[in-house]
């Protein structure tokens, strides 16, 4: 039994390589950054989604990145917002929407937890998440945005059934330290996307909606909720607080106001959220780009504040 228990791990091992090792990657360079962010190609597909409640979900192909989006990819948007000269010339001859950067923090959001060296991008609220998708768009041509529910519950199970969450893959409430990691140090999902669980939980695209999978019905191809107000919105994975018993890709949570209610801005900013140092995000980009008419429509949707 032992040998064969072996020589199926090899076997399941060996796949997963050849897996990823055949999914396209690329790599886009950060403008005012040495970083980039590294993307797989996850094909498209029909999958069950959920836990107890089910739905049939059919997404399109789409370019996901490998890593959560670290400090070191998001502080050249962040540090716009503290160069006022700048964000004057650049208001000068651009759409507000897509220059406008971060206020500048009056305090540590990372709580001690680190910065530059590969840690998390934290504490920042979903429409911020989504501003510097727009900020990148207007930097690189090239449209980024927030995954789906649908989608990131897809490419983390990576054409697998749900697994337990483990040690070797996910910094979780066993072996987090009660905190955040530099991302990339535990074993990739079976498509190489790292941290899909624990260490800091993603934000989605979706607004929040219990009646979720009533919503889709039996049939949804690439659903999106939209939001409709500020509060509230889906996130996944689950962090460096989470029990392992807890923590799934089918797992759906959501945020709240209270991540934002001890906020140090006068008036209250938009970009942060001060008791949420546990939740991150990472980003997709289609496989075919929208047009530029649709891109900021998109935008116009999505940033609800």
């Amino acid at each position: 039994m032992n040998i064969y228990r072996l020589i199926l791990t090899l076997v399941v091992t060996l796949t997963s390589a050849l897996m990823v090792a055949q999914l396209p990657t690329e790599t886009v360079p950060v403008p005012g950054t040495d970083a980039s962010l590294q993307l797989v190609k996850v094909p498209g597909g029909s999958f069950t989604m959920g836990e107890a409640e089910k739905a049939a979900v059919t997404l399109s192909p789409f370019w996901i990145t490998t890593h959560e989006i670290t400090h070191d990819v998001y502080r050249a948007f962040q540090e716009l917002g503290l160069n006022s000269d700048k964000m004057a010339a650049a208001a000068a001859d651009n759409d507000a929407d897509g220059i406008t950067g971060p206020t500048p923090p009056y305090l540590d959001l990372t709580y001690g937890m680190g910065t530059r060296g590969g840690y998390p991008q934290v504490n920042t609220t979903q429409q911020a998440a989504l501003r510097y998708c727009a900020w990148l768009y207007r930097e690189t041509g090239v449209f980024f945005r927030l995954p789906t529910e649908a989608e990131w519950e897809y490419a983390c199970l990576a054409g697998e059934e749900d697994q337990p969450a483990d040690r070797d893959h996910a910094w979780l409430a066993e072996n987090g330290e009660e905190k955040y990691h530099v991302v990339g140090q535990l074993k990739p999902n079976p498509w190489g996307l790292y941290d899909m669980l624990g260490n800091v939980s993603e934000w989605t695209l979706d607004h929040y909606k219990s009646d979720y999978f009533e919503l889709l019905g039996a049939q949804a191809r690439d659903p999106w909720m939209k939001p409709t107000r500020k509060h509230t919105r889906t996130v996944r994975g689950g962090s460096y607080y989470t029990e392992s018993a807890e923590a799934g890709c089918r797992v759906r949570e959501k945020s709240t106001p209270r991540w934002q209610a001890r906020d140090p801005q006068v008036p209250k900013s938009k970009w942060w959220n001060v008791d949420a140092p546990f939740v991150g995000f990472r980003l997709v980009r289609p496989v075919e780009q929208p047009s530029e008419a649709a891109i900021r429509e998109f935008f116009r949707e999505a940033i609800v504040d």
